[in-house]
């Protein structure tokens, strides 16, 4: 059975200071190196107090993106920054337009991405307080579906006229990032994926894909993007997943339960810990946990809400823990909020001591269920 450890999904808010240096930083006010030293020091700050509320496996935060995906794919070889001219429609709000296309044939260079150097800064912090320093990127399935989105696809299809050979080079490029994370001696790294939210939404599907894409079709290829960047990898690392259905300041993008894609997700994907949302009645029941067979998987239910500060009853989480249980064992469940609380820079609706409270309650539980 895997080990399971107290850790968060990956994103905090972020400190107003960190937000009026970014802007200084864009307005041409502070240098790189300026921006650096902010962030270098914010981080710290909230490494120490991911310590002081028990966390064993913490991260940066996500204080030096923008965006939770996007940002990442910029750093790939082939795979340069946009500005789309739209977002995408969350439920009442549109989110930036950042994104990525193809120009050219994508791979990766150590020395060029910028995210290891970010790990590299927080390893150092971590070791130095006795915890792990955990890796949170969009999965590979993310960054295909954004150089597939819209009219992102003409650029791909100049360069990949096969759209399998993109998916090739996309999966191989992730999967040496992985090994490159891997020799600076990360040891936990979380795919975050949103996109199986387009498979579990009708109407979502069909105003983004518009049938263009079978479903069978769009979930055998974030499937194979997935595993392919998978493979052959060292045993001694733990690859997560964490598949919600949007978080942009507190909205949503889909809506579904996870029974349309558990099958593939849950039963065939190359991953050993997911992190699901089961924070409101749009994720539906527990049902589809039943795909978990391989014992040595673990469903992480995300029962307290990141997009609002009300702190959950904890009778009522222990309640649904055990309803859960019903479906697949206790010992194949875990407990962490259902997002992080800053997917973006904006942040979601709630304020930092409700996230701390957050996190306290999801380690009471911990201790009170499985301790």
């Amino acid at each position: 059975m895997t080990k399971k450890y107290f850790e968060h999904v990956g994103s905090f808010l972020r400190p107003e200071e960190l937000k009026a240096a970014r802007r200084q930083f864009e307005a041409g006010e502070i240098s790189q190196v300026e921006l650096t030293a902010v962030e270098d020091r914010l981080i710290t700050e909230l490494v120490d107090k991911q310590v002081a509320v028990g966390l064993e496996k913490v991260t940066d935060g996500e204080f030096r993106r923008g965006n939770w995906h996007i940002d990442y794919f910029w750093g790939f070889d082939g795979i340069e920054r946009i500005q789309y001219g739209e977002g995408l429609q969350f439920e009442g709000l549109e989110t930036n337009d950042d994104s990525a296309v193809v120009t050219g044939k994508i791979g990766f260079t150590k020395e060029n991405h910028p995210f290891i150097a970010h790990y590299r800064f927080l390893k150092q912090l971590a070791d130095a307080r006795g915890v792990e320093a955990k890796v949170t990127i969009p999965a590979p399935a993310q960054c295909l579906a954004e150089l597939q989105r819209g009219t992102n696809i003409e650029k791909a299809l100049e360069f990949y006229p096969n759209p399998a050979d993109l998916i090739v080079d996309l999966a191989a490029a992730y999967r040496e990032s992985i090994l490159a994370f891997y020799e600076e001696g990360a040891r936990t790294i979380q795919l975050d994926d949103c996109t199986w939210g387009a498979i579990i939404d009708d109407a979502f599907y069909e105003k983004v894909l518009k049938g263009v894409i079978p479903k069978d079709v769009l979930r055998e290829n974030l499937l194979t993007a997935n595993n392919a960047a998978l493979v052959d990898l060292p045993e001694d690392l733990q690859i997560n997943t964490h598949v919600c259905r949007g978080n942009y300041q507190s909205s949503y993008a889909t809506t579904g339960p996870y029974t349309a894609v558990a099958e593939t997700l849950f039963g065939r994907e190359h991953a050993t810990a997911y992190f699901l949302e089961y924070d409101t009645d749009r994720a539906g029941g527990f049902e589809p946990l039943a795909e978990f067979k391989d014992p040595n998987k673990v469903a992480v239910l995300g029962l307290i809400t990141t997009k609002e500060g009300t702190l959950e009853d904890k009778d009522q989480i222990i309640k649904r823990i055990r309803e859960a249980s019903q479906i697949i064992p206790l010992e194949q469940l875990w407990l962490a909020t259902q997002c992080g609380f800053a997917s973006t820079e904006e942040g979601n609706i709630l304020t930092d001591e409700d996230q701390w409270k957050k996190l306290t309650l999801v380690k009471e539980v911990i201790d009170e269920v499985w301790g």
